[in-house]
């Protein structure tokens, strides 16, 4: 039976003029179906493009799924008088919408990372149902037109089996993402189901070393190396063993992480190391008429076929069809085989690509410095900081050039603050003895030998007062041994001394010699005792300025080493001058050994005054993403 149903999902008309209603299910990629029409069919109005078409296959009362309508070809001719209406499954309705500019995940699971892709819909057609996968791959996508390639890509790192379910009986819809089964769960047999087989095998896509590459370009473009021991490959030592080595290198320029990179490879190598084996099977639907379960020949289980000439192969259903579920229901249309397409193998894929790299931001090489010209000592180094952002994808070189110079200053004097009193205390109570080095004779010498003439200085005359006596009385005394003894006495009166002198000294000089000689002396041993009683001192210092010399000072010496350290990591360098050092190994790292994102800092500390000149340059890997555009 076959349902039109309009945009808003309500049954419009049942077509029971349709035939060779047809249907083609391919694993994890869009179905398709078509039906034909007779030209005069009324109903023919309410196939417009985009309703959508219900089919449910009536022999078996299987529902196939929704679908709806693309092209429409009409034909009108002798022998064709219809409409053929091609329809997709509406798993395609993810395709009206896009993942504008810049999307990406990092360290989320798999649920995570489907749901933020199903939350971009317009409308919100499909949720997530079951998800049987917990992954933390890394993902990054960019101006993508449609969900659905984002969608199909998130699965492709899996080194696992795994199949996208649908149910369409309810809405939201309801997708999911299932581990297959790996075990045998159907079978064909020669004789019994079994109509027609063709098989195919098809060696000329072996890969059994693959070199992934992801974005960038040049010695920036991302590789597996840090992720795979330092190995740039990946390869298949038995398919090398039988078929000999054969290389391939592998661009897909979506993968920013090399994780997500090298699953991605690891799952496309176990694919592409053998040939392609693949079997067309034309066989006979038993299911409805037997009920027995291994004869429901469904897309994704796993398939025994038994034929005497081809012998016993197992492998997995990816493509399930029927020509005409109305006209002849029991004819279905396999395809077996060891290896699954999916959007990420298909041509359409890589022409995807293709219009993809087009219009992703790939990014540049860029060098970048950071100047830095000051003083320093062994208590203040030199600090410079410098800031590495988000978008360096790589960083390619970071080195260090400096050298050191004298000390440089500008003034000589600074304006003072005055009108300051302070009072020091002073360090009384204390006596001190010194002890003298007494005992010792010493003998100068005289500048002798010398005549020295001092000039007199006369031409000066002199008169003495007169003196007034009232009377001088002179008496003579006993003579010793004379017994008849007898004094004189004579009487003179005062007035006789009035009197004067003049005294006239002439000009005249006097002569000195002074002979060679020594002096003698001798200091006996002895102390000094002093007592310093508690006391203070008390100034004040008057308010005043300090005029500045303007100028360039240097000192006369430079340090003769110096200390580098980066992030706190020292580096085995202490001249005091450097080219290009290589500061890589020492900036700090996270645990996958990326240089950090945002700041960093390089100190050169000078065992002394000095002056240090630095660069810092960087040359690094940017994307052309980010921020606004101004």
């Amino acid at each position: 039976m076959i349902k039109i149903l309009n945009r808003s999902r309500q049954p419009i008309a049942i077509l029971e003029n349709a035939h060779s209603v047809s249907y083609k299910k391919r694993l994890n990629e869009i179905w398709g179906a078509s039906f034909i029409l007779p030209l005069d069919d009324p109903k023919n109005k309410e196939c417009e493009p985009f309703n959508y078409v219900e089919i449910v296959d009536d022999a078996t009362g299987e529902y196939i799924g929704l679908f709806r309508i693309v092209p429409a070809k009409t034909s009108k001719s002798e022998s064709s008088y219809a409409i053929q209406y091609e329809c997709d499954h509406v798993i395609a309705t993810l395709l009206d919408d896009v993942l504008f500019k810049y999307h990406q995940t990092i360290n989320w699971t798999t649920r995570q990372n489907i749901e933020y892709i199903l939350a971009r819909q317009t409308t919100k057609h499909w949720r997530l149902g079951r998800c049987d996968f917990t992954r933390y791959f890394h993902y990054k996508w960019e101006n993508e037109n449609g969900l659905l390639g984002p969608l199909f890509s998130i699965a492709q790192p899996f080194d696992q089996p795994y199949e996208w379910t649908f149910d369409t009986t309810s809405y939201p819809w309801t997708l999911n993402i299932v581990e297959p089964q790996n075990a045998v769960s159907c079978e064909i047999r020669y004789g019994v189901n079994q109509r027609e087989v063709h098989r195919e095998v098809d060696p000329t896509g072996i890969i059994n070393r693959i070199y992934p590459q992801g974005y960038g370009e040049g010695i920036n473009q991302l590789s597996i190396e840090k992720v795979n021991n330092g190995v740039p490959y990946l390869q298949d030592d038995a398919s090398i063993s039988k078929f000999g080595l054969i290389p391939y290198v592998w661009v897909d320029r979506r993968f920013e992480d090399a994780d997500s990179l090298k699953a991605s490879a690891q799952a496309l190598l176990k694919e592409r190391s053998v040939p392609k084996v693949s079997y067309q099977v034309s066989a006979a639907d038993l299911s409805s008429l037997t009920g027995v379960d291994a004869h429901k020949l469904k897309l994704g289980r796993i398939v025994r076929i038994t034929d005497p000439d081809l012998g016993i192969i197992e492998a997995r259903i990816v493509s399930e069809a029927k020509k005409d579920i109305v006209g002849a229901p029991g004819e279905i249309e396999l395809e077996i085989a060891n290896k699954t397409e999916n959007l990420g193998t298909t041509q359409a894929d890589l022409e995807r690509r293709q219009q993809i790299n087009e219009v992703y931001a790939q990014g540049a090489t860029n060098i970048d410095s950071h100047d830095y010209n000051d003083n320093a000592d062994q208590n203040n180094p030199a600090s410079i900081r410098f800031y590495l952002p988000d978008e360096m994808v790589r960083v390619n070189k970071l080195e260090l050039t400096f050298d050191t110079s004298e000390f440089r200053t500008y003034g000589k004097a600074t304006e003072g603050g005055g009108a300051t009193s302070t009072t020091t205390s002073g360090g009384g109570a204390t006596t001190a003895t010194s002890s003298s080095g007494g005992g010792v004779s010493t003998s100068t010498a005289s500048g002798g030998g010398s005549s020295q003439t001092s000039s007199a200085g006369g031409g000066t005359q002199t008169t003495t007062s007169t003196r007034n006596f009232s009377q001088l009385n002179l008496m003579s005394g006993i003579p010793e041994g004379l017994s008849n003894a007898h004094v004189h006495e004579v009487q003179i009166p005062g007035d006789r001394f009035n009197h004067s002198h003049e005294i006239t000294i002439g000009s005249h000089t006097h002569s000195v010699s002074i002979p060679s000689h020594t002096h003698n002396f001798n200091v006996p041993n002895h102390s000094h005792s002093v007592s310093i009683p508690n006391h203070t001192h008390d100034f004040t210092l008057p308010d005043h300025t300090h005029e500045i010399q303007h100028g360039i000072f240097k000192l006369n010496t430079t340090p003769s080493r110096v200390t580098i350290k980066v992030d706190g990591n020292t580096v085995p360098h202490t001249s005091t001058s450097g080219q290009n050092i290589d500061l890589i190994p020492y900036l700090g790292k996270d645990s996958s050994g990326r240089v950090n994102r945002g700041w960093h800092t390089v100190e050169i500390t000078p065992n002394s005054l000095g002056r240090i000149t630095a660069q810092i340059t960087t040359q690094f890997f940017i994307q052309s993403r980010g921020g606004g555009n101004f």
